[in-house]
């Protein structure tokens, strides 16, 4: 696209902010809840846009593209309750920035090496995070070692000025930034007011050259300044080439994997419903605002399709005859003319009913926080009115970004199986239409966890505390530190076949040492009695990992891909770290593999001791609890005790 003049080299993405809170419109962007998971996509992410052409390694700090890990940082509110993300102070504890907000953000520079870090507009602590020296310059830059340039989200240094009140003077509002460690302004505020603030000596030549220093650097390894792109190693590629059989049969597998079997009811026979078979189901209906969706099954920030199959077009390919009735007039499913009758009519004529509903960008978006977890109008109604109707199966197909209340749905008998698509994009409905009809065997697995409805009431959007406190009655959030009711809980995802879990190898103890001359520093110690943790600064961490291997056995029938989860929980309150407060659990490692009917696989995970195993303190300082570390894999569960070796000071 670059080639044929229709874009740049830098793309703004990932998006890899922690989706805290289930109303957040812009959520749908990120990979989830987990700190894990998010810092381990953010590296990928950015290591896929950028990789450096050449295996010599002669062109290792050359770039194919520079991605940009936004919004930095406890950024995801948008407009709720009368706080919008332009003037919103999320007051955040220095512990969930360590263990949470900045997990992501530290794995794109740390081990992506990601080009960019964008911050975000709110302020975090009564500090606009554009304005930040000790998150821009200390942390993305000092402590990370950010190779590239720090860019503001458009508009941040104007809505700092303007709409938050944080300088006196715009001079006094470059200075703020550019000292901070401010690269470039998505907007035109600087260069409107950067030459007075020269004149006015609120910031120096160097402040300017430092900046520019950084931004074009960047230009450089992308070779914008190597002459005739047409030479270069992507030379050769244009627009055409982005419709390929290859790239459309990636957006399919892709769709593919993202499907979650949310719910598969034994049937009269005592076999699941699903995988519906088209031999018994021939006249399937298709109901639902989105049995016919195109444009919303790709989201928000998306390019143009290469086309589009339809949840209609996907079905109609596997049955004699496919009914379409929407049901609704759209997604908001609102007011008494609603043509829930027609589609009630054609799920009684039909083998088999397929309900497609849920949200779209009207309801949840970048600016559009919501206020409900339920399906919008009278979706509800049309989806127990049809399954009430239907003679044969009811499949009811959710697309969405953030989680739903659907348990009048999960506790319905008259529907037999859900799933939740998330926004599959443009091949979405062939995805969907193989995994009802058993072409494909569902393996994804929930990256949030889906609240009731009543979890809204006790959790104010504009609360960041990640941690539970009883006394106030907040329940916490995310499944980390939230233990209350579910609809469905992270990670939750069925298969067509069964796998079970052996553990293969795994230590039962492991020493941490320290490193010279900090014997003295852990926490708790005496002569008669031993450390209880042990500052991650002070330890020894290279190479110190608990290695995991698992096999996984497939005792079904169907061939089928497995997500292992490894959850980890930290040895109790009484033996760690003061004020860490640890999650409840978790996930420490994960690992995809498919496994044949009747096989077995082998999956070898490694377990950083020193990050993944350690808590932070209140104060964001990261320990090491020294004692029995239990690790979840399943039905299984492993415990590994960490002992401290005393060195001499």
């Amino acid at each position: 696209m670059y080639n044929g003049g229709r874009a740049g080299l830098t793309f703004w993405s990932p998006n890899v902010n922690i989706f805290r809170d289930p109303r957040w419109g812009r959520g749908q962007e990120t990979p989830g809840e987990d700190p894990a998971v998010s810092a381990r996509y953010a590296a990928a992410y950015v290591r896929g846009l950028q990789q450096p052409y050449g295996s010599d390694g002669h062109h290792h700090n050359r770039l194919k593209l520079a991605a940009c890990c936004k919004h930095f940082t406890a950024y995801d509110l948008d407009s709720w309750g009368g706080t919008d993300r332009f003037h919103f102070n999320a007051v955040v504890g220095a512990q969930d920035l360590e263990d949470t907000f900045n997990v992501p953000f530290r794995a794109c520079v740390a081990d992506g090496r990601a080009a960019s870090v964008m911050c975000s507009y709110n302020q975090v602590n009564g500090v606009p995070t554009c304005a930040d020296e000790a998150f821009l310059r200390g942390t993305i830059r000092g402590k990370w070692g950010l190779e590239g340039y720090i860019v503001s989200d458009c508009d941040s240094v104007d809505v700092f000025f303007r709409d938050q009140h944080y300088t006196r003077t715009t001079e006094d509002a470059v200075a703020a930034t550019l000292r901070a460690g401010l690269d470039l302004d998505c907007g035109p505020f600087l260069a409107l007011y950067t030459e007075s603030a020269v004149a006015r000596r609120k910031v120096s030549d160097a402040d300017v050259d430092a900046a520019l220093l950084n931004t074009v650097t960047v230009q450089m390894r992308l070779g914008m300044f190597d002459g005739d792109p047409a030479s270069g190693p992507f030379g050769h590629l244009g627009p055409a080439d982005v419709c390929t059989r290859e790239h459309q049969d990636l957006a399919l597998d892709a769709a593919r994997q993202s499907v979650v079997l949310l719910k598969n009811q034994r049937g009269k026979h005592r076999n699941d419903v699903l995988p519906l078979r088209p031999a018994a189901h021939r006249v399937v209906a298709i109901v639902g605002p989105h049995a016919d969706a195109t444009v919303a099954m790709i989201g928000n920030y998306a390019g143009k399709p290469c086309r589009y199959t339809t949840p209609l077009q996907g079905v109609a390919g596997y049955v004699a005859r496919a009914v379409h009735q929407a049901g609704c007039t759209d997604v908001a499913c609102q007011g008494k003319n609603q043509p829930i009758a027609a589609a009630v009519d054609a799920a009684r004529q039909a083998d088999a009913t397929v309900v497609v509903a849920g949200l779209d960008q009207k309801v949840e978006a970048e600016g559009l926080d919501r206020t409900s977890l339920l399906l919008p109008g009278r979706q509800a109604e049309l989806i127990s009115a049809v399954a009430k109707a239907s003679k044969g199966p009811v499949i009811l197909v959710l697309m969405s970004g953030g989680p739903i209340d659907i348990a009048f749905a999960q506790n319905d008998p008259r529907i037999d199986g859900i799933l939740w698509v998330g926004y599959p994009g443009q091949a979405g409905g062939q995805a969907i239409a193989e995994v009802i009809f058993g072409h494909h065997n569902p393996g994804g697995k929930l990256p949030v966890t889906w609240y009731p409805q009543d979890y809204l009431q006790k959790v104010p959007m504009t609360n960041m505390a990640m941690r539970a406190n009883q006394a106030s009655g907040y329940p916490g959030r995310t499944y980390r530190f939230y233990t209350g009711p579910t609809i469905h809980p992270f990670g939750h995802g069925l298969s067509y076949t069964q796998f079970t879990h052996t553990l293969a190898q795994a230590p039962a103890q492991l020493t941490v040492r320290l490193s010279g001359g900090h014997a003295a520093t852990t926490r708790n110690a005496t002569r008669t009695r031993p450390a209880r943790t042990v500052r991650v600064a002070h330890a020894r961490c290279e190479g110190l990992t608990v290695p995991v291997h698992v096999d996984v056995r497939n005792v079904g029938d169907r061939d089928g891909a497995h997500a292992v989860l490894v959850y980890h929980a930290a040895p109790s309150s009484s033996t760690a770290a003061p004020g860490a407060d640890a999650p409840a659990r978790q996930l420490v490692a994960f690992e995809k593999v498919h496994v044949p009917a009747g096989g077995v696989a082998r999956v070898e995970m490694g377990i950083d001791v020193c990050d993944r195993l350690s808590v932070a303190d209140r104060n964001g300082v990261r320990w090491i609890p020294v004692g029995e570390h239990r690790l979840m894999i399943g039905e299984l569960t492993h415990s590994v005790t960490l002992g401290v070796e005393q060195l001499g000071v």
